[in-house]
């Protein structure tokens, strides 16, 4: 046991010298990466417009191919825009979850 323990108090001090000691490391560590934060930035943010771009065109072209094989009152390729526009942001959210998973 540490001789601050003892004390009255002691216990909170230990705890708040060790809250100040994580922070400052993290500090440290982000003035040490500061570079890899840009590029991490630029990386997510091309990652979360292919991971909604690539759904959301192809569901459009497979609407539009349907449209012009069939008549219908039902515009196939708006609603299929919807539903890859939707899909793509689901994944988008999947995607960045992770990554601030493993990053934290």
């Amino acid at each position: 046991m540490d001789e601050t323990e003892n004390r009255p108090g002691g216990s909170e001090r230990k705890e708040f010298g060790d809250e100040v000691k994580r922070k400052e490391s993290r500090k440290l560590k982000a003035r040490r990466e500061k570079n890899r934060q840009v590029w991490f930035g630029l990386g997510m943010f091309g990652l979360v417009g292919w991971s909604v771009t690539i759904p959301t065109l192809v569901l459009t072209a497979i609407g539009a191919w349907v449209d012009s094989k069939s008549e219908g009152r039902i515009s196939w390729t708006l609603t299929l825009l919807m539903v890859g526009v939707a899909l793509g942001c689901i994944n988008a959210w999947f995607w960045i979850k992770r990554e601030t998973e493993n990053k934290g």
